[in-house]
């Protein structure tokens, strides 16, 4: 009879999380990795199947929560611009953190399907989100009419990828506000 696990698999891949993202897949060791998740090395084979599968699972879940957090800055604000913004002013306070989507990026581009997968459905949702609230925002006489919403929210992608580097490059939070505000005028 198998023994049942005697962790918790959410509170594991949240210390796998912290490794991925700051030393990426291939900096990241087993040791490190079961240190940080608080289990052995064979809970975690067990568990993941292996350092590729659990790098997925804590890829998936990283974007899961990062796509909540700015789905409610989105949301949290009645006027569509004041949404986009709430979004730029949640990922300029934390651009210094490491992000573990831009990372897996920088590390494997579009090579890995399976992880390509992950992070096409999580960017999928959104952009998606982003498309509503500049509609709104063009509706409300904050962006303009003329902007492909589509694209508009492409663009607002690449800003927070943009400055989330400038945050890990060492920028400051008036340089990244700076950023986030060009991009905000940009729209106009």
């Amino acid at each position: 009879m198998a023994r049942p696990r005697e962790f918790d698999m959410d509170d594991a891949l949240d210390g796998a999380i912290d490794v991925f993202s700051e030393h990426g897949f291939e900096g990241s060791s087993a040791q490190m990795l079961v240190n940080a998740m608080g289990i052995g090395r064979q809970s975690l084979y067990a568990a993941f199947g292996g350092k590729w599968q659990l790098y997925c699972s804590a890829v998936h879940r990283y974007g899961l929560d990062e796509c909540t957090r700015h789905f409610g800055a989105l949301r949290s604000r009645a006027r569509g611009i004041d949404g986009i913004n709430a979004m730029l002013q949640r990922v300029v306070e934390t651009a210094d953190q490491p992000c573990l989507g831009v990372n897996s990026t920088y590390e494997f581009g579009v090579s890995r399907p399976d992880l390509e997968k992950i992070k096409t459905l999580l960017g999928k949702g959104l952009r998606g989100a982003i498309v509503a609230r500049v509609h709104d925002a063009q509706r409300e006489g904050d962006i303009a009419p003329s902007l492909d919403a589509e694209v508009t929210a492409d663009f607002l992608i690449a800003n927070i990828a943009g400055i989330r580097v400038a945050g890990r490059g060492g920028a400051d939070r008036a340089a990244l506000a700076s950023l986030a505000d060009m991009a905000l005028r940009a729209l106009r």
